[in-house]
């Protein structure tokens, strides 16, 4: 009896919400229809090479969600009058808790979109991020997902991603590197520049062409500053082949007797 009487309620319920259930499945097939139309000129503008493939699952994403966003409205306003109170206390407790969760997301969602279009960066690039190099192996809609040189996978919120300070070493087979001196101004600047060139000479991973140049950079109190430019190809191993041109830059220095510690130090320790 008790069956019989909740099978007549939600015949009774179907009657009463014909015109409401209809719009619904009509919702529902419309939102199918446009996602896959959208998809599949997604798919096209992607195998054109108008868009890459991050980019275009990253776009396919946030169309599938916000059609689905959508069809849940309508639904809701369907339903909202008959199903009353019930739908308004669900609707403003689970709007209050997913509001709060997805404040961060959101955030990041909109970053990795601005990502997406603006492109700082895309897969395959080399970036140096928070002093690490690391290569872009993923960007996804809310995450950035990195490898560095000694392969751990890094996830890092497109968010905060946004607001940093990133170098794009990009796809490039050659990339310009350099060292900082600052000698003092008693040092004679053919000689420290013919130094700095020799120290480069010692790291075979420099390249011969295009070759290494010194700049003076700047004048400060009580030294020159020099800038070595240096050129390789080899970028796995950048972080060695710094190290290799700090030795050899300071070996070189030490033999050609040019003293490259803080003149103003030295000064105010004399003094």
């Amino acid at each position: 009896m008790i069956f019989q009487n909740i099978f007549s309620a939600f015949i009774q319920w179907i009657f009463d919400n014909f015109i409401p259930l209809i719009i619904t499945i009509l919702t529902i097939i419309i939102g199918f229809i446009i996602y896959f139309i959208i998809k599949k000129q997604i798919r096209r503008l992607e195998k054109k090479g108008k868009l890459s493939t991050s980019t275009a699952r990253n776009l396919i994403k946030i169309i599938k969600y916000l059609i689905i966003l959508i069809v849940f409205s309508a639904i809701f306003f369907q339903f909202a009058e008959s199903l009353g109170l019930i739908t308004a206390l669900f609707s403003l407790v689970g709007g209050t808790i997913v509001g709060f969760a997805a404040m961060s997301t959101l955030g990041n969602a909109i970053a990795g979109f601005i990502i997406m279009i603006s492109r700082p960066f895309s897969v395959g690039d080399r970036i140096l991020y928070n002093n690490k190099i690391v290569d872009i192996i993923d960007i996804k809609l809310v995450f950035t997902i990195m490898v560095d040189l000694d392969g751990i996978k890094i996830s890092v919120p497109n968010q905060k991603l946004i607001s940093s300070e990133i170098i794009d070493l990009g796809k490039k087979e050659i990339i310009r590197r350099n060292v900082t001196v600052t000698p003092g101004f008693d040092e004679e600047r053919l000689k420290v520049e013919e130094t700095l060139i020799g120290a480069t000479k010692r790291v075979s991973e420099i390249l011969e062409e295009p070759p290494p140049y010194v700049w003076i950079n700047t004048f400060q109190n009580y030294a020159v500053e020099y800038k070595l430019f240096y050129f390789i190809n080899d970028i796995m191993n950048l972080p060695k082949i710094e190290s290799d041109v700090h030795k050899a830059v300071l070996d070189a220095c030490k033999e050609s007797e040019i003293d490259i510690r803080t003149p103003i130090l030295l000064h105010q320790i004399n003094d």
